[in-house]
């Protein structure tokens, strides 16, 4: 993770993900990590980043499918970087890679992103709750409790398979620094109200 502009909080360690290589995702960052990145992004770029809401999460996993995968109804190794030694319905045992892969090893799905399934557990906006009266606008389920556990999406280079299906949620406490967690993020478009004149 390269951290070139201005502390605005908490200091981070351009070095701090246990696999090191310039087309790895960075891992071993925090929640709190996470947003001081997108905090200094913003204000280096003059546009609005931050981590995507857990609903936006699954709905670029997805890419326009409904299925458990947005590969299939199964996966493989062959399709994402998980604990191989585990199996997901009848394919048998994949490759075991032990740590992350490129972001780029496996292919897109149809929105264009890599990655969605596997390699490392991807930090989210919201706080972790039951779906019990979650917000149906696609906004972050946020606690008053700012320190309260926080949603992870995506499965791992270290996890079994069923935790990377599109719907499939973690959770971690916001200071945990695991070298199978990263994140990615959002850039925010401007909205824009467009009225009818018919």
């Amino acid at each position: 993770m390269t951290c070139i502009w201005t502390q605005i909080v908490l200091y981070l360690d351009p070095d701090c993900s246990k696999f090191q290589g310039e087309e790895l995702p960075v891992e071993q960052v925090s929640w709190y990590q996470a947003v001081e990145f997108c905090e200094r992004l913003s204000r280096h770029s003059g546009q609005d980043y931050r981590l995507p809401t857990e609903v936006e999460w699954e709905y670029a996993c997805r890419g326009d499918t409904e299925t458990l995968f947005n590969c299939g109804e199964m996966i493989t190794t062959d399709q994402a970087n998980y604990y191989g030694n585990c199996t997901y319905g009848k394919y048998p045992k994949g490759q075991d890679r032990g740590k992350t892969t490129t972001v780029d090893s496996f292919a897109a799905n149809a929105f264009g992103l890599f990655d969605m399934h596997g390699n490392v557990w991807e930090w989210c906006l919201d706080h972790f709750e039951d779906y019990k009266n979650a917000p149906i606008d696609g906004t972050a389920w946020l606690d008053k409790n700012d320190n309260y556990i926080r949603v992870q999406r995506g499965g791992s280079w270290d996890g079994d398979p069923r935790s990377c299906r599109s719907a499939s949620r973690g959770w971690n406490e916001p200071n945990d620094q695991g070298d199978n967690v990263g994140f990615r993020v959002v850039c925010v478009a401007a909205s824009t109200l467009r009225t009818r004149t018919d």
